[in-house]
């Protein structure tokens, strides 16, 4: 067997398996698992074998530490001043080669020596807020974003760019947008989510093309609104180069794992996409006048939490009951097709329907129903079910929010004092009215 080779180490690797004898060259990453040697390639990709499996391991070289010394870059204080918040994702980050480490790469100086043409499009300033992975933001980070874009607007930014993981950036983008828009008003500049759906070490990476895009909207994009508009996404429009969208972020979900045009718009419309070519970039935008008064934001109690459920064969009330004993603020049910859940018994044999309907009428908290189809309205007025929902308190009916937004806009009006027949409402572009004509 051959000896475990030292982290950093450039090597040439003879691993054999069911189609024989393979060779690769690399740098050694941190194994994938136990007793495994992990490689990565010079075309960016990982590779990862039992160590038992590599026949054999040679040392070519040693890499130094892709830790840069901090060279002053003059930028055009012409241009429009951008603030990047660095949240964490691969968007802002590389991977140091000499530890196996993702490094974050959120100074100005590093974000514009890896991404130079950033420099022809705006002067940049930079905060880190952390490096997390987007799965572990909480409703403090959104605080935090707030108060950070807040920060840049007041020190003179045009606009801001939010790099953040892709997961769970759209939840983001919807509550920074009931932030700043929720009360009728809008933001002082533009707020811009993009992230990367493949890690800059890849030759298929979109992090260069997203974060130049996202940093143009920023600075040369249309006056925000607050109509759709407050928070935007900006991300790959294809699964191809050469166009970004720029979506509403009460508007707009992750709607696959990996490709790079996950980020679909749900029950709304694209704002505009920017294209970007040799020469330049440039966009185009269907967003309106702007006619709403630039506001201060709002924020979300950190106090509340919401329970997340879902409809279908295994809801029973004792969920429900178990949410409102914990303290729960209130409970969103993601109901099937219209909005419906399991609360009707005409065979006589689910008593388990019957106790949840009666669990509901009962609940001293708000029971919401969100849209598991994810596109077309939650309406409970098309069939009597819908109508026996809403007569034991169900709320939501009216809404075309997706069930990521609509949970943003529970937690905003709870943390504002808001009745929750705004639900109902469009507030900031999150309802469209023609769906439920």
């Amino acid at each position: 067997m051959v000896e475990m080779p030292a982290i950093g180490k450039r090597v040439r690797m003879i691993a054999v398996g069911l189609a024989g004898s393979t060779s690769h060259e690399g740098v050694v990453l941190p194994g994938a698992a136990q007793n495994h040697i992990t490689v990565k390639l010079v075309n960016g990709y990982n590779v990862s074998y039992p160590i038992d499996m590599v026949k054999s391991i040679d040392e070519i070289s040693d890499l130094e530490s892709s830790a840069v010394e901090m060279v002053k870059i003059e930028q055009n204080q012409e241009l429009p001043k951008v603030t990047i918040i660095h949240t964490g994702g691969t968007i802002a980050s590389k991977v140091d080669y000499a530890t196996g480490a993702v490094i974050a790469r959120f100074e100005p100086e590093e974000l514009l020596s890896s991404v130079p043409e950033i420099l022809n499009i705006a002067n940049i300033d930079a905060v880190k807020l952390g490096n997390m992975w987007s799965d572990d933001i909480r409703p403090q980070h959104w605080n935090q974003m707030i108060k950070a874009c807040q920060s840049a607007f007041d020190s003179g930014s045009k606009g801001v760019v939010i790099t953040h993981g892709t997961d769970t950036l759209h939840i983001s983008a919807a509550a920074l947008s009931f932030a700043f828009a929720g009360e009728g008003g809008r933001p002082a500049g533009r707020i811009v989510f993009t992230g990367s759906q493949r890690s800059s070490d890849r030759a298929s990476s979109d992090a260069t093309e997203n974060l130049l895009s996202a940093v143009y909207w920023a600075a040369n994009g249309p006056p925000v609104t607050g109509d759709s508009d407050a928070a935007v996404t900006v991300m790959h429009a294809g699964s191809g180069d050469g166009v970004c969208a720029v979506s509403p972020g009460v508007c707009v979900r992750k709607m696959h794992s990996t490709r790079r045009d996950a980020f679909q718009t749900v029950n709304g419309e694209v704002l505009g996409n920017i294209i970007i070519k040799k020469d330049g970039l440039s966009h185009t935008t269907n967003i309106g006048p702007q006619n709403r008064i630039e506001s201060k934001p709002t924020n979300y109690d950190t106090e509340i939490r919401i329970a997340q459920l879902v409809a279908g064969p295994h809801l029973h009330g004792d969920l429900l009951k178990a949410a409102e004993a914990a303290g729960y603020s209130a409970i969103i049910i993601h109901g099937t097709g219209l909005g419906h859940l399991p609360i009707e018994n005409p065979n006589g044999d689910a008593p388990e329907n019957d106790e949840l309907a009666k669990i509901i009428s009962s609940c001293s908290i708000p029971v919401i129903v969100a849209n598991q189809c994810i596109h077309g309205p939650i309406d409970l007025n098309v069939y009597s079910k819908g109508r026996e929902q809403q007569r034991i308190g169900v709320l939501g009916h009216a809404s075309t929010s997706s069930p990521e937004a609509l949970l943003a806009k529970v937690h905003w009006a709870l943390s504002n004092g808001k009745d929750l027949a705004i639900l109902s409402e469009n507030l900031c572009g999150e309802n469209d009215p023609s769906l439920m004509s």
